[in-house]
């Protein structure tokens, strides 16, 4: 635990261990102009998901519990694109494939935490079409505002605590032999 501590505020290598594509360990190299394609890319998921979210809050035809859900999974994309994409712009730029540890783990825990909130947010609204298709006239009586916030909230509780136990499993993990991790999340 001691070698743990100086190692903390060491940058080390990884290769795949935050979710982003390590140019290094796929021996593809890169320019830092391709940088501008992958930001083009990022800022379309951005702009697109402030669409709905602004076309959902603004139209009131559109306050129903399904543009509820989807205007929450859009916010929840841009939050997991915002988690990963920059560093990974980052990292092409300057051609450095360093994190700091706790760089590594903020960056795990908030792709876990929007990785679920995006996976439970679609089976909420599963379950909303389920309500919809199979009991279409008491619709209005289930899906109730409140119960929309809930779900949504609980969704995101479920997933907060699951990825808080996965980052505190890999905060277990012993990075003390070496400096560079082969393959954590491939």
């Amino acid at each position: 635990m001691q070698h743990m501590n100086s190692y903390q505020r060491r940058a080390f290598l990884t290769r795949s261990l935050c979710l982003y594509i390590n140019l290094h360990f796929l021996k593809i190299h890169l320019p830092p102009s391709a940088s501008s394609l992958f930001l083009s890319m990022y800022l379309v998921t951005i702009l697109g998901n402030l669409l709905i979210i602004l076309a959902v809050s603004s139209d009131s035809h559109l306050h129903t519990p399904m543009y509820f859900f989807l205007s929450n999974l859009s916010l929840a994309d841009i939050c997991l694109s915002t988690s990963t994409v920059p560093k990974m712009l980052v990292n092409i730029q300057t051609q450095d494939q360093s994190i700091t540890y706790i760089g590594c783990l903020s960056q795990i825990f908030f792709v876990l935490i929007f990785a679920y909130l995006e996976n439970f947010l679609l089976a909420v609204m599963a379950y909303d079409w389920y309500v919809a298709i199979c009991h279409p006239l008491r619709y209005t009586v289930i899906m109730m505002p409140h119960l929309c916030v809930l779900l949504v909230l609980v969704s995101l509780f479920i997933g907060s605590v699951d990825a808080l136990l996965h980052t505190l499993m890999v905060l277990r993990l012993s990075f003390c032999t070496e400096l560079e991790i082969p393959l954590f999340f491939l």
